[in-house]
């Protein structure tokens, strides 16, 4: 009588080793499996950062008697070798995510003012938002190197969005600047013959223009006006570098003036700075609180002709100021002709927290307040320029 042995399959295999790197090892993951090489390594650099997942004693230390803490330490070395090790075993994306929960879990932001560590780390908007709430406590050694890290996630930003940006609000901006009865001279002849394709006469081997479209008026000067009120609270860092960005974009374009504002309890005033959006961000200063009332105030007081003007208001909408003075503000905006823009946040993050009593309020004003991608922000923009209805994406 012969007995069949049931043999792992390389497949069974490969899911062991995958459990056994999510379990992290110990009596208690139940797979047995033990790591070399490569995977050792990899299962190092997870532990030292989250540890093990056993219940703490009292004592804080897992039932196996060895202790819960992660293993970085809090010397910049032990860290910029564990930087090394994710960088190599882990995708960019991951290492990004790691690097956030090492800032968040460890306390290791304040290793972030050394010059080693700014070398090691993988550049983001997150790592970004650290070093501005950071930056006014920075040595002189590491303000450069902190410089040159938001300088390459600005520009590999900006290589991502600009084009786009551009080519979609200069389709928006010819759109609206059309004029349906222009005067002779004023006939875009290219644009009227192609309209009116449909009312050849071959007979007279001639088009009919039954519709003329006149050249814009982008030529006689700017025709609009945009105005981007950015929240500097802590929780919108990654708002403020998509919009510095933005800003930088949108202020290249001869047709349109942008105006750069961002606020806390305090309102700072950033278009002369707005061509560099590393000067813009370093002229920041993430956390504190809020008040969108006084932001909007200077904003509106900036406004010269409200029916051309177009203002962004990105902010979770958490004001610390005066309420109804804010919604009153943003109800005359509106009744001067003001396009009015509500971005809960600029960002690739998801939906963030907001104030939901104050996006229903604006709301009930005509303005939906939602968050917004950077990829999006660009078509938004263009549909309020041409005053259409804009792009809210769902929920």
């Amino acid at each position: 009588m012969s007995t069949h042995v049931n043999r792992p399959t390389p497949a069974d295999d490969e899911r062991t080793r995958r459990w056994r790197l999510v379990l992290g090892g110990g009596d208690a993951d139940g797979t047995g499996r033990a790591l070399t090489g490569t995977d050792a390594a990899m299962d190092g650099a997870l532990t030292a950062l989250y540890g093990r997942t056993r219940q703490p004693d009292r004592a804080g230390r897992d039932r196996a008697g060895r202790d819960r803490s992660a293993g970085l330490g809090a010397s910049a070395p032990s860290v910029v070798r564990w930087l090394g090790d994710i960088r190599t075993y882990f995708p960019s994306s991951v290492v990004q995510v790691m690097q956030r929960d090492a800032i968040d879990r460890l306390g290791l932001a304040t290793l972030l003012l050394e010059p080693e560590m700014l070398d090691a780390v993988e550049a983001d908007v997150h790592l970004v938002g650290t070093l501005l709430s950071l930056h006014k406590a920075m040595p002189e050694t590491t303000r450069e190197t902190a410089r040159a890290v938001v300088r390459k996630v600005v520009d590999d930003l900006e290589k991502r969005l600009a084009g786009r940006t551009r080519a979609t609000l200069t389709g928006a901006l010819d759109r609206s600047a059309r004029i349906s009865r222009p005067r002779h001279r004023d006939i875009d002849w290219d644009r009227t013959i192609r309209a009116n394709l449909k009312h050849y006469l071959p007979e007279h081997g001639t088009v009919v223009p039954e519709r003329l479209i006149g050249h814009g008026r982008a030529s006689r000067g700017i025709r609009k006006e945009v105005v981007l009120c950015v929240d500097q609270s802590g929780s919108m860092a990654a708002s403020v570098v998509h919009a510095s960005v933005f800003g930088a974009v949108l202020a290249s374009m001869r047709s349109i003036a942008t105006r750069l504002v961002v606020f806390d309890t305090a309102v700072v005033d950033l278009t002369d700075r707005i061509d560099d959006p590393v000067d813009v961000l370093f002229g920041t200063r993430l956390g504190g609180g809020t008040d969108i009332n006084r932001a909007l105030a200077h904003c509106q007081s900036k406004i010269t002709r409200p029916a051309d003007t177009v203002l962004v208001l990105i902010s979770d909408l958490y004001e610390g100021g005066i309420r109804d003075e804010m919604l009153k503000r943003v109800a005359a905006m509106k009744a001067s002709g003001v396009q009015f823009v509500a971005l809960l946040a600029l960002s690739d993050e998801g939906a963030p927290a907001y104030d939901r009593d104050h996006a229903a309020a604006l709301a009930a004003l005509g303005v939906p307040a939602f968050a917004c991608t950077p990829d999006l922000f660009p078509e938004v923009m263009a549909a309020a320029l041409e005053k259409r209805p804009l792009p809210i994406p769902a929920d």
